[in-house]
């Protein structure tokens, strides 16, 4: 199987050079859309207005909040400029407002050792079925987490159902970008998982400066499927008629929010001998659906 995704990974580099050449990897794309037979553009952020994230269309996450990751979610390190939402992940010690002295909860500690940034259009921009397009560029450091990835606005997770379009991590120290589908399982406490874990090491091989330049993730997303792709290559994909929870509903039929995150630690690794700060840079969001 990891031959073959190389196989495709360098069919796909050879066959659309012309386009590589209209559009310089390393840098943001300033091109307007794209327009797609049979699809109309019905949201997109391309982040050209420097500053902070736009309030009207993304909402930060704040304080230590999953996975007993390492740093605090903060406004202060996400940004736009010159055409990027840029997530920056920072080591520094900041206090905990939540701090707890009598709690066990990892929440409630005193201190982070570590800031970052979290944001989503939940409750404000909000779609069901689609193509979603992110073009990002993300590093590849130890214990860095970045990721792209929606939640259905009905029911606690898993039970609302979770795509991951992105996320790299390790996976027993070795770094691997993931595309994923999870839901409630039939013990009703645990997610049930069709995941797709690849080495980095694949991608590299493809392009030795791979982890140099932007690239694009996509899910594709209707009654009956989702396919999750990057730079036009399929990672993964799962069939809507397999992912019911066990009292008969189905996370996948109903409307997903995005996230955009970075964080530090847990399945990313020990960051301790990493230099910070780090980035995770979002060139733009794009999401067409069917006329």
């Amino acid at each position: 199987m990891r031959f073959i995704i190389l196989t495709c990974l360098l069919a796909t580099i050879c066959m659309s050079c012309s386009e590589k050449d209209r559009v310089d990897p390393y840098n943001p794309d300033h091109s307007p859309p794209a327009e797609i037979p049979g699809m109309k553009l019905v949201w997109n952020e391309e982040f050209n207005n420097d500053g902070k994230p736009d309030p009207s269309r993304w909402r930060h996450e704040n304080g230590l909040v999953r996975n007993r990751e390492l740093q605090f979610y903060q406004e202060d390190n996400a940004s736009v400029t010159d055409g990027l939402l840029v997530i920056e992940g920072r080591r520094e010690k900041i206090e905990n407002p939540r701090y707890d002295p009598g709690s066990d909860d990892w929440r409630t500690a005193e201190y982070a050792g570590y800031t970052s940034s979290s944001i989503n259009t939940r409750g404000l921009h909000e779609w069901q079925f689609g193509r979603f397009e992110i073009r990002a560029r993300i590093d590849t450091v130890m214990g860095y987490w970045p990721a792209i990835w929606t939640l259905g606005v009905d029911r606690r997770w898993p039970a609302n159902g979770e795509i991951d379009i992105m996320e790299l991590y390790r996976l027993n120290e070795v770094p691997a970008i993931l595309a994923n589908f999870a839901w409630l399982s039939a013990d009703e406490s645990t997610p049930e998982w069709v995941d797709r874990k690849i080495p980095l090491a694949d991608f590299l091989a493809a392009d030795p400066e791979w982890a140099d330049k932007f690239h694009i993730w996509r899910m594709d997303w209707d009654e009956e499927s989702i396919r999750l792709y990057l730079d036009d290559v399929l990672l993964n994909s799962v069939s809507v008629a397999e992912t019911i929870n066990p009292d008969g509903f189905n996370p996948f039929l109903q409307p997903h929010y995005i996230l955009l995150n970075l964080a530090i630690g847990s399945n990313g690794g020990d960051p301790s001998g990493t230099e910070f700060p780090v980035k995770y840079e979002v060139d733009y969001v794009r999401v067409y659906q069917d006329m």
